[in-house]
């Protein structure tokens, strides 16, 4: 099964993790690592490096960052980069990570990333939004 390493400031791995296990139970193959402002660079690589020798190494494994250029996606990015079939996302939500979470048996590392960003941009909407689709889904039937 594809491994999953969620990362992010203070503690934003914690809490997503808290509340995937709220909805869906224990996860295996998911480690969550925060990046308090008391930590270091150095530390979350540890940490990160860690988290990697720890997960199956015969399966691909997909870092879930909160920011696109913060320290957990830049550290994520270069622990990535070194061996392939791991891949980094970053603007990660908790709809992403239950989706995909409960979508990656059987999925590549590369077949993750693209269901994810589709998972991502159809997650984020608006109550306007979806109140249109409802009205459009439901036409009114025309009289005699």
């Amino acid at each position: 099964m594809l491994g999953i390493i969620l990362t992010g400031h203070g503690g934003f791995a914690s809490g997503m993790e808290k509340a995937m296990r709220q909805i869906l139970g224990e996860q295996t193959q998911f480690i969550a690592i925060d990046f308090p402002e008391t930590s270091t660079t150095a530390r979350l690589t540890e940490q990160l490096e860690q988290a990697v020798a720890t997960l199956d190494a015969e399966e691909d494994i997909v870092f879930l960052t909160d920011l696109l250029g913060g320290t957990p996606f830049r550290v994520a990015s270069t622990l990535a980069m070194q061996k392939a079939g791991r891949e980094v996302i970053a603007g990660t939500n908790l709809q992403l990570l239950l989706e995909m979470v409960l979508d990656r048996d059987g999925l590549s590392g590369e077949a993750f990333r693209l269901q994810a960003l589709e998972c991502g941009h159809r997650g984020l909407t608006s109550l306007v939004d979806e109140l249109g689709r409802c009205r459009e889904a439901s036409p009114v039937e025309e009289g005699i």
